[in-house]
């Protein structure tokens, strides 16, 4: 039988690490070992990535929560609690999308809120 080298394979691996390297300044975009490494460096850090916009976007949101509700006289845990306490099912982003667009609207959930906190 003809031996098989891996040549063809190990250039493949090769030339797909350096085209996630493309644009990797100076050996880090050309040398396959240099390369590798920063490829596995950013591809972990844009998995962790992923993980923190979605906790920054839930404080975005708590914060706007929070801000439109102290307009209106409660405090953000107190606010939350009361709609827990009236059986209103909001998740956070649409009571901040509420909070900047239809002020009335969110002013009548604070209302309630109140209503049922006491």
């Amino acid at each position: 039988m003809a031996r098989i080298k891996g040549g063809l394979n190990a250039k493949k691996k090769h030339n797909r690490v350096l085209k996630l390297a493309k644009g990797y300044r100076g050996a880090r975009s050309k040398q396959y070992r240099v390369a590798k490494q920063s490829v596995m460096r950013a591809l972990a850090s844009s998995f962790a990535g992923r993980k923190q916009r979605k906790r920054q976007f839930r404080r975005l949101w708590i914060a706007r929560i929070n801000a439109a509700a102290r307009l209106n006289g409660l405090s953000y845990s107190r606010f939350m609690y009361g709609l827990k306490l009236a059986e209103i099912d909001i998740n956070r982003k649409m009571l901040s999308e509420m909070a900047i667009s239809d002020p009335e609207g969110f002013a009548s959930l604070v209302d309630t809120a109140k209503a049922k906190l006491g």
